[in-house]
């Protein structure tokens, strides 16, 4: 049995009727305003759920790391990160609402947290960009309180110790800023230890947050091009990454358009 049938979350009326599939990764058809509902509602019925993002590189990284696939594909929601996946699926004839972005998950959530009493815990980035992020959250979220926060940067022996620590800090939620795939093995390996109600990986979202990393104004997002203004900023670091990733995409996304039309055809037939 899946981890997700375990934990119930399967037959919730939303997210069984807005599941889907694209490029065999699951996915929900889910809009911001129900993805914070979800959210809500498993810190306060202390209900445990695992939230994962796909974007285009994760989306090709899954297709050749079966570990990954198996993170992704067990947990309870997965949203549509990245206007790439969002137009891919559409073309594809899975109809999606919208982009549900995990740095805007995030800054809602802390929204949420503050209104409501919820306590999160952060886990991951560098010190300095955590430090940056509990100041920000200071200023902005006056009312929040922080459960804790430790740095991504500790060897896989002291993950019992991390475990321990968030367990023993009372936090309503876990948002875990760690790469791909780092981020989905810790949370899949360790969620049914982890008593914070929603897990939520978050990736580079506390660079972001922090300061580190400018985000893309809002019209750059709106026409699909925030990678190439990731790439701008980190040009040497980045560019092989999302040239390789984009260029197996296109092939991937045009495979599966084809394969659906014929199906369409073969079913409309």
């Amino acid at each position: 049995m899946s981890e997700t049938a375990r934990s119930g979350w399967s037959e919730h009326s939303l997210l069984a009727s807005r599941r889907g599939e694209f490029l065999a990764s699951p996915i929900h058809a889910l809009t911001m305003a129900e993805t914070m509902d979800l959210a809500e509602e498993a810190m306060r019925l202390k209900r445990p759920l695992h939230h994962v993002v796909v974007n285009v590189a994760k989306l090709v990284n899954m297709r050749k790391n079966a570990e990954l696939h198996e993170d992704v594909s067990t947990a309870d929601v997965v949203n549509v990160d990245g206007k790439g996946v969002l137009w891919g699926a559409r073309l594809c004839g899975v109809a999606l609402p919208e982009r549900v972005s995990g740095v805007d998950i995030m800054t809602n959530l802390f929204i949420l947290c503050e209104q409501r009493g919820y306590k999160p815990f952060l886990l991951g980035a560098e010190q300095d960009v955590l430090d940056s992020v509990v100041e920000r959250l200071a200023r902005n979220h006056p009312k929040l309180v922080i459960a804790g926060a430790r740095n991504g940067y500790f060897k896989p022996e002291d993950e019992a110790e991390v475990v321990a620590e968030i367990n023993a800090s009372g936090a309503d939620c876990l948002l875990v800023a760690m790469p791909t795939p780092r981020k989905e093995r810790f949370t899949k390996r360790h969620r049914a230890e982890l008593l914070p109600s929603l897990i939520m990986g978050v990736g580079g979202s506390f660079d972001v947050y922090g300061g580190k990393v400018a985000r893309a104004p809002k019209f750059i997002q709106a026409i699909g091009l925030e990678w190439l203004f990731r790439v701008a900023q980190e040009p040497k670091r980045l560019w092989r990454r999302y040239y390789e990733t984009n260029t197996a995409y296109a092939v991937l996304l045009s495979r599966e358009v084809w394969t659906s039309r014929r199906r369409r055809r073969n079913i409309s037939a």
